[in-house]
C-alpha cells in the first residue's frame, strides 16, 4: 500500500532546510492552495466534457465533436469565451452582495476538498471532526445562492434562490441523519481517514447490512438535490426561470456558478466513495490472495478517483433519465418520506451496531 506521508514529509523537510519555520508554513499553505485551485479547474473542464459526452450517449447523438480531437477542447473554448466576455449587470442591483455571491459559492467546495482523503497520507487538513466539518461548510454554499438571487433585483432570480434555500436546507437533514450518522455509528469516528481505514475488511455498503444500503440510497438522492441537479433543479429551471438565481450573471462570475455545480457533484461522489466504498482502499476479495496482492499495486488515489467516477456517472445518468419534479413534490419527498425513513434507519443502524451484527 502506497503511503504518501513519506513524500509530503520529505517536501516539508526540504522546505525547512531552506527557510524559517514561519515561512515554511506559509509556503506550504500557498502550495496546497495552488494544487486545489488547479484541481478545481481541471475537475470543471473534465466533468463538463464528460457530462456532454454522456448526454450524447443517452440521447443517441455524438455530443461535442468539432473543437479538438473528438471535441475534447470544447470546454476549453467555452472557458476562454467566458473569460473574455464583458461583465454586465442590471440597474439597482446590490453591487457588493452581487459581486460577493459567486465567491461564497466556490469557497465552500474548496474548503471541503481540503479534508477529503485522496490516499494514505494525502489529506490537506486531517481533523478528528472531518465529517462534521463537511456538513457545516456545505451550508455556506446556499448563502451564496441566496445572495445572488436577492441582490440581482430580478424576480426570477429571487424565486430560484428561495427554492434553493428550501430544498438544500430540507435535504441536509436526511443526508446528515441517515447517511452520514449511520456510517459514523459503524466506524465509531468522524475522522474521514479513520472511516476509510475501518473498511479494510470490506466496504460499509455491504458490511452494514440493509441499513447501510438504505443510507447509501438516501445519500445519493439527497446529494443529487443538494447539487441542484435534475430531477431537483428547480433553482435553475430553464423552462420556468430562465437560469434562475444566476440569470443576471455573465462572464467569469457566471462561470463560478457553473463550475461550482460540477465540483459539488464531485464532492458528493467523493464522500460517497469515502464513506460507503472504502475510499482509496483497493478492492479485496477474501481468500483471493493473489488477486488482492495485484490490487495493492494500484495506488490509492487511482482507486479513489475510479470509485468517485463511478458515482459521478450514476449522478449524470439520473440527469438524462428522470424528468424535473415540481417544488411541492420535492419537499413532499423529503418531509413525508425521506426524513421519517432516515430517522427509522438511524435507529435500526444503532440496533445493528449494538447487537454486533456487522460483517
Amino acid at each position: 500500500m502506497y503511503d504518501f506521508s513519506k513524500m509530503t514529509g520529505a517536501i516539508h523537510e526540504w522546505l525547512s532546510s531552506l527557510m524559517p519555520s514561519v515561512l515554511v508554513t506559509t509556503v506550504e499553505w500557498i502550495l496546497i492552495g495552488v494544487v486545489f485551485l488547479a484541481l478545481f479547474a481541471i475537475l470543471g473542464l473534465v466533468l463538463v466534457i464528460l457530462e456532454r459526452r454522456i448526454a450524447g450517449f443517452f440521447q443517441f447523438r455524438l455530443g461535442p465533436n468539432r473543437v479538438g480531437p473528438q471535441g475534447m477542447f470544447q470546454t476549453v473554448a467555452d472557458t476562454v469565451k467566458l473569460l473574455l466576455k464583458e461583465l454586465v449587470s442590471t440597474d439597482k442591483v446590490d453591487k457588493f452582495l452581487y459581486n460577493v455571491a459567486p465567491f461564497f459559492v466556490i469557497i465552500a467546495p474548496l474548503m471541503i476538498m481540503a479534508v477529503i482523503p485522496y490516499g494514505l497520507g494525502l489529506t490537506a487538513y486531517d481533523i478528528n471532526i472531518g465529517l462534521f466539518f463537511v456538513m457545516a461548510i456545505s451550508s455556506i454554499g446556499v448563502i451564496g445562492i441566496l445572495l445572488a438571487g436577492w441582490s440581482s433585483n430580478n424576480k426570477y432570480s429571487l424565486i430560484g434562490a428561495m427554492r434553493s434555500g428550501a430544498v438544500i436546507i430540507s435535504y441536509e437533514l436526511s443526508m446528515g441523519l441517515s447517511s452520514l450518522l449511520a456510517i459514523v455509528l459503524l466506524a465509531g469516528s468522524l475522522n474521514l481517514n479513520d472511516i476509510v481505514m475501518s473498511q479494510e475488511a470490506g466496504w460499509w455498503l455491504f458490511r452494514g447490512h440493509i441499513p447501510a444500503v438504505i443510507a447509501f440510497i438516501i445519500y445519493i438522492i439527497t446529494g443529487t438535490a443538494e447539487t441542484n441537479r435534475v430531477p431537483f433543479d428547480l433553482t435553475e429551471a430553464e423552462s420556468e426561470l430562465g437560469a434562475g438565481f444566476h440569470a443576471e450573471y455573465s462572464g467569469i462570475k457566471f462561470a463560478f456558478f457553473f463550475l461550482s455545480e460540477f465540483v459539488n457533484m464531485f464532492i458528493i461522489a467523493a464522500l460517497a466513495a469515502t464513506i460507503f466504498l472504502g475510499g482509496w482502499l483497493p478492492i479485496h476479495i477474501p481468500g483471493w490472495e493473489g488477486f488482492n496482492n495485484i490490487m495493492d499495486y494500484i495506488p490509492g488515489p487511482i482507486w479513489f478517483f475510479l470509485k468517485t467516477g463511478a458515482i459521478i456517472f450514476l449522478l449524470m445518468w439520473f440527469r438524462w433519465t428522470f424528468p424535473r419534479l415540481r417544488i411541492d413534490q420535492i419537499l413532499t419527498l423529503e418531509w413525508k418520506y425521506l426524513l421519517p425513513i432516515s430517522l427509522l434507519n438511524l435507529v435500526l443502524m444503532a440496533f445493528v451496531v449494538m447487537m454486533g451484527w456487522v460483517f
